[in-house]
């Protein structure tokens, strides 16, 4: 008998064992991922490499989907991935967070990614590298005042007050100085007789003034332009902004019958373009141009050829002051400036 209770109390000994353990192993809880955020950053450089920062609470994998057919799983919570399709497209990329019991949660982000093609080569560019003047084998001067056509209040100069390399970035600044009759400096540094392009890519990365009253400016004049005039050489506005909607970004085309403020365009709105680097950029074809923010595409406008940019265009740079787009400039202003840290040109 005492060796039947000995054995019955090791079964009783094990069940209740079995019980607990159970019960510790249903009442564990199942929790999905949440709270996923996605990031997603292009190079700018046309070799089509994408990172990815994907974050997420008790997410234990990541699985991409690129958007193009391919897909990875990983880990960590950062991915690298390069796209090979020439040209500026934009991918929907899926992330989806994978915890440990199973369950999942996605998140979908657009990027505008530029590739290179092959053919494409570097034809002309300014690293600014070299403190100093500008480079005058590359750029000249327009010199004056009087508004140009625009009822503009600075006096542009050669001086290097309003125009030099510095640390890597040509500096354009306006000063509130009074020089032959004008309140404001400023400078306009432009390429004609020196390089024109027609066709291909031009890529300018800046970082943009935010005082009110200020009217920065990326842009390609026609190479006719002193003989036909404006607006008959066309005239192609990369990147416009002005200080009293610092982020807002203007893309502009103006020809025959779209002058001044009948131009065709489009605009976009990036959060920081007076505190951070932007890459704004330009394509070109015989049937279409196209104008980008980091790559983002804002503007697309049909070319063809009855229109006047078809032809050899110059570059222009210039930090105008108030008149009819840059508004009133605000009464404590003293000084802002354009940094330009590259140009570069590729067909």
């Amino acid at each position: 008998m005492k060796n039947l209770n000995s054995h019955s109390m090791i079964l009783l000994f094990a069940f209740l064992s079995f019980l607990s353990c159970k019960k510790s192993t249903d009442s564990v809880s199942v929790v999905a991922p949440s709270n996923l955020q996605v990031y997603a950053s292009a190079a700018v450089d046309g070799s089509g490499v994408v990172r990815f920062i994907a974050t997420a609470d008790n997410a234990v994998t990541y699985n991409y989907s690129f958007g193009n057919g391919d897909s990875t799983s990983v880990i960590a919570d950062s991915a690298k991935y390069t796209y090979t399709l020439s040209g500026t497209n934009t991918y929907t990329v899926t992330v989806t967070a994978v915890g440990n019991s199973g369950l999942t949660i996605s998140k979908s982000v657009q990027i505008g990614v530029y590739v290179k093609a092959s053919s494409t080569k570097l034809v002309w560019a300014d690293e600014f590298n070299t403190d100093g003047a500008p480079d005058s084998s590359k750029w000249g001067y327009d010199l004056g005042a009087g508004g140009w056509g625009n009822n503009e209040l600075q006096f542009y100069t050669n001086s290097s007050s309003n125009a030099k390399v510095l640390n890597g970035n040509l500096v354009i600044t306006a000063i509130k100085q009074s020089l032959n009759g004008s309140d404001y400096t400023s400078a306009r540094l432009l390429t004609k007789n020196k390089f024109s392009f027609a066709y291909g890519r031009i890529d300018v990365r800046a970082k943009l003034p935010a005082s009110k009253g200020t009217w920065p400016a990326i842009w390609m004049l026609g190479n006719n332009q002193s003989t036909a005039g404006w607006p008959a050489c066309g005239e192609m506005d990369i990147m416009e902004q002005k200080g009293n909607q610092v982020n807002t970004i203007y893309g502009t085309i103006h020809y025959p019958g779209h002058s001044g403020g009948g131009g065709v365009g489009s605009t976009t709105v990036i959060a920081d373009a007076t505190t951070a680097y932007h890459v704004y950029s330009l394509e070109w074809s015989p049937s279409i141009i196209k104008m980008y923010v980091d790559n983002q595409l804002f503007f697309s406008f049909n070319n063809d050829a009855s229109l006047p940019f078809n032809q050899n265009f110059f570059v222009l740079l210039n930090l105008a002051m108030g008149g009819n787009f840059g508004g009133p400039v605000d009464s404590g202003f003293t000084s802002d400036a354009m940094l330009v840290d590259y140009v570069r040109v590729y067909k």
